[in-house]
């Protein structure tokens, strides 16, 4: 009889410790989504205020090492980079590639989401020599993680390809805008935001080498899908 009422008495406290974990998941999830529409709202203290509660209950459910307690620290980095806190934010990135690499491994998509944070972070800066492994990282991990048509290998390229064109690497910047422009035109169609977003970097670098014609049609093309995006979903 001991051992029985021993046993249920484990059951009780295990149930209670699902509950709790499910509870404290429960409230960050509901945080996350709570920042996205501060954001959306341009309520960036707000933002920053939700995003560290959410810190604070991922940590205290999860753990420390967790990926969820990665993606607040993303997130928080993410607003204070908007803000130009660029040493807070650098901090706080580097604290998420680190939990991703222990516990997804060095060659995670996730990771590599980290690893383009933080480069974008870096040239933001002007500091392209360390954005230059970070991005080419991202990139590479993607390519063998991902498909070969995977968006997210087109966001690599591209922003790649923006750090080669302010590095005046003009030709290798043009084979990976080209091929982030046909992969982002198969996987969302011809007239999407990335496909505008990646037609004006190619229009910015074909001025850059005098090639006027060509960078005019690539503007203007990318001037009708914003167009067309605004007229189909005002404000």
């Amino acid at each position: 009889m001991r051992v029985y009422l021993g046993i249920i008495l484990i059951l009780v406290i295990c149930g209670s410790c699902v509950t709790t974990v499910l509870a404290g998941e429960t409230l960050w999830k509901e945080l996350t989504i709570e920042v996205v529409k501060l954001v959306q709202q341009g309520k960036y203290p707000g933002a920053v205020k939700a995003t560290k509660r959410a810190l604070e209950v991922a940590e205290e459910t999860f753990g420390p090492d967790h990926p969820k307690v990665a993606v607040s620290l993303n997130n928080l980095a993410t607003l204070y980079r908007m803000q130009g806190k660029y040493a807070e934010a650098e901090d706080l990135y580097k604290q998420a590639l680190t939990i991703k690499e222990k516990e997804l491994g060095p060659d995670h998509p996730k990771v590599a989401t980290s690893l383009n944070n933080l480069a974008g972070l870096y040239r933001a800066q002007g500091k392209y020599t360390g954005a230059e492994p970070l991005y080419e990282r991202a990139l590479s991990i993607r390519a063998r993680a991902l498909s070969p048509d995977h968006p997210d290998l087109a966001q690599s390229l591209n922003n790649l390809g923006l750090l080669y064109k302010i590095q005046g690497r003009y030709a290798e910047a043009e084979s990976l805008y080209k091929r982030a422009l046909t992969i982002w035109e198969e996987a969302y169609g011809p007239d999407d935001l990335n496909v505008a977003t990646v037609l004006e970097n190619m229009a910015e670098l074909y001025k850059k080498t005098g090639r006027e014609d060509e960078a005019e049609k690539l503007g203007a093309r990318a001037r009708k899908i914003r167009s067309n995006l605004k007229r189909s979903h005002p404000q």
